[in-house]
């Protein structure tokens, strides 16, 4: 695949992404060439061609979340940060992950996606919240174990003596939370 395909058949969603999250034009057009400069010189590692979508997407969202830390800007932290476009029929971990992000109150939500998904310090996510930095830390490590819970909740994994969790992915009809 060449990186024209790619752009004549993702640009304008991809563009319609990134002004949706910065509002202003000019930004999304110099985004978009960034982003799309990124999928030209690492198109030849994309191992199959079905998951072009999610691939590009995913470059656009850090491409978006770069320049948002870079300037030093907040953002408002929604489901479009943490849930890719998925185009296979297959059911994976993703799907369970991003089903129980989704199910997480709020107050974890946010923290968490800004520690383990943006890569923020800590400090800085208590700064941006606006919240003591013990809150922060203590909100973190509760949504990480709520997540591990929320395995255990929707595909019945176990977590073994060592605090690691244990299982078999259950069929997506069977799961609790991502069906």
């Amino acid at each position: 695949m060449k990186t024209k395909t790619v752009w004549n058949l993702h640009a304008q969603d991809l563009k319609n992404f990134i002004l949706s999250k910065v509002k202003d034009e000019v930004v999304a057009d110099d985004l978009l060439q960034e982003t799309f400069i990124k999928v030209h010189v690492k198109l030849d590692t994309l191992k199959e061609e079905k998951k072009v979508k999610a691939w590009v997407f995913s470059i656009a969202r850090y491409t978006v979340m770069d320049y948002f830390r870079q300037n030093n800007l907040s953002h408002s932290i929604n489901e479009t940060d943490i849930v890719e476009e998925h185009n296979h029929a297959e059911h994976t971990k993703e799907d369970c992950l991003q089903g129980i992000i989704k199910t997480l109150p709020e107050k974890y939500r946010s923290p968490l996606i800004l520690a383990d998904i943006q890569g923020l310090k800590q400090a800085q996510i208590s700064e941006r919240l606006d919240l003591p930095l013990p809150t922060v830390k203590s909100q973190i490590q509760r949504a990480r174990k709520l997540i591990a819970q929320g395995f255990v909740e929707c595909c019945d994994f176990k977590i073994n003596d060592d605090g690691f969790l244990v299982g078999e992915l259950q069929e997506k009809e069977d799961c609790k939370i991502c069906n």
